[in-house]
C-alpha cells in the first residue's frame, strides 16, 4: 500500500497527515519544525512514504534539503496553486491544510517548485542584506530631508558622498538642528560603510565566476543583475528553453480567455519580484543610459515607438532574461552587432 504525507509547517511545529492510496487518513500528529524530528517520524517502515509534500515558505528550503538528504520523497509546491487547492476547505485550520496537501500529494494534483543550491542560497542572502542596508541609507537620507525643509532648509541635489557635509552646512549655527543631525549621519554613515562590505563580497564573487562576466557582456547588466540571475535560475537546465525564463519571472501578459471573453491583461507579477525589478532596472538602463549603440537597443526603441517606453521597457526585460539564460546555457557571449 502505499502513503502520502502533506505536512503544514509553521515556525514553531508542523502539522503532519499520512493518507494511504485510499484517501483514508492513516495518521495525524504535530511535531517540532526541525528535519531531523520530521525524518525521523517518516522514516517509519510500517507506512513508508511514496510522496510527501509541504508548501514553500521561509522553513521550507531548510526543511526540504534536510528530507531530502535522508533520502525521503520530498515535493516542494507552489503556494498560489496550493492555496487555490485549500481555499475550497470551509474550515481553514493546519490541521485541514495538512490533510488537504496531502490529498494533493495522492492524486498528483501540484505544481513542484525548484529549491535552490546552499551556494544560490547564500549569495541570495548577499544580495538581499545588501539592499536591505542600502534601503535603510536611503531612508534616513530622506527623513533628514523631510526634517531640514521644515526649518525652510533645503538640501537639493547632492551625491552620496557629499550629503553629510551638505547636511552639516545647513545646520550651521542651528545648535540645536546639529545636535539631533549628527546621530542620524552618523547612523547613515555605518549603513553606507557597511554596505560598501557587502558590495565589495559581491564584486569578489562575480569577478570569479565566469558566468556572471559572460552575463555581463549584454548590454545594461552589471555585477548585481548578473549574480542575482545566476541566484535565481540556479540551474539553466530546468527551463525547457530560455523563452520560458519570462513567464517564470513574472515578464508576460495574463491572459483571460472565456467564450467570446479574449482580454489581455498586464504582466503577471509572478515568480521572483527582486530578479523581476532588476531586470527592469537594466532594460531601463540600456534605454536611457548605454550610449553605444546596439541592435538590442534598436529593437527596444523600435518597440517603444509602436507602443509606447513602458511595454518596451517590459518587453526588453523579458527578452534580456532570455538572452542572459541562452548565454548561460551556450556559453557565449552576446554580439553587439
Amino acid at each position: 500500500m502505499s502513503y502520502y504525507v502533506g505536512l503544514d509547517v509553521s515556525v514553531k511545529e508542523t502539522s503532519v497527515c499520512i493518507v494511504n492510496d485510499a484517501g483514508k487518513i492513516c495518521r495525524e500528529t504535530k511535531i517540532p519544525s526541525y528535519p531531523d524530528d520530521l525524518v525521523r517520524l517518516l522514516n517509519d517502515p510500517a507506512m513508508p512514504a511514496t510522496r510527501i509534500g509541504l508548501e514553500a515558505g521561509p522553513l521550507s528550503q531548510w526543511l526540504f534539503s534536510g528530507m531530502a538528504e535522508a533520502g525521503l520523497p520530498v515535493v516542494c509546491i507552489e503556494t498560489r496553486h496550493t492555496k487555490a487547492y485549500l481555499k475550497a476547505q470551509v474550515n481553514k485550520s493546519d490541521r485541514n491544510d495538512a490533510r488537504g496537501i496531502a490529498q494533493m500529494m495522492r492524486v498528483n494534483l501540484f505544481r513542484p517548485v525548484h529549491v535552490k543550491t546552499l551556494t544560490s542560497q547564500k549569495r541570495r542572502a548577499l544580495l538581499t542584506a545588501r539592499k536591505l542596508l542600502q534601503e535603510k541609507a536611503v531612508a534616513i537620507e530622506n527623513d533628514i530631508r523631510g526634517l531640514l525643509r521644515n526649518f525652510g532648509l533645503k538640501v537639493g541635489i547632492v551625491s552620496v558622498i557629499k550629503f553629510g557635509e551638505r547636511i552639516r552646512e545647513l545646520v550651521d549655527g542651528i545648535s540645536d538642528l546639529a545636535e539631533i543631525m549628527e546621530p542620524l549621519l552618523a547612523a547613515r554613515q555605518k549603513l553606507r560603510e557597511q554596505f560598501m562590505v557587502l558590495q565589495g563580497k559581491l564584486l569578489s564573487i562575480v569577478k570569479g565566476d565566469p558566468v556572471c562576466r559572460r552575463l555581463m557582456t549584454v548590454p545594461g547588466v552589471g555585477p548585481v543583475v548578473a549574480l542575482a540571475f545566476k541566484a535565481t535560475i540556479d540551474i539553466p537546465a530546468r527551463f525547457r528553453n530560455s523563452k520560458a525564463v519570462g513567464p517564470s519571472l513574472g515578464l508576460t501578459p495574463r491572459l483571460h480567455q472565456s467564450g467570446e471573453d479574449h482580454r489581455v491583461g498586464r504582466v503577471s507579477l509572478c515568480g521572483d519580484a527582486m530578479m523581476r525589478t532588476l531586470l527592469y532596472e537594466a532594460a531601463q538602463v540600456l534605454l536611457t543610459v548605454v550610449k553605444k549603440w546596439s541592435w538590442l537597443k534598436a529593437w527596444a526603441m523600435n518597440v517603444a515607438k509602436r507602443r509606447g517606453r513602458q511595454r518596451a521597457t517590459v518587453a526588453l526585460a523579458r527578452r534580456l532574461a532570455v538572452i542572459m539564460h541562452r548565454i548561460w546555457i551556450d556559453g557565449s557571449e552576446i554580439r553587439q552587432r
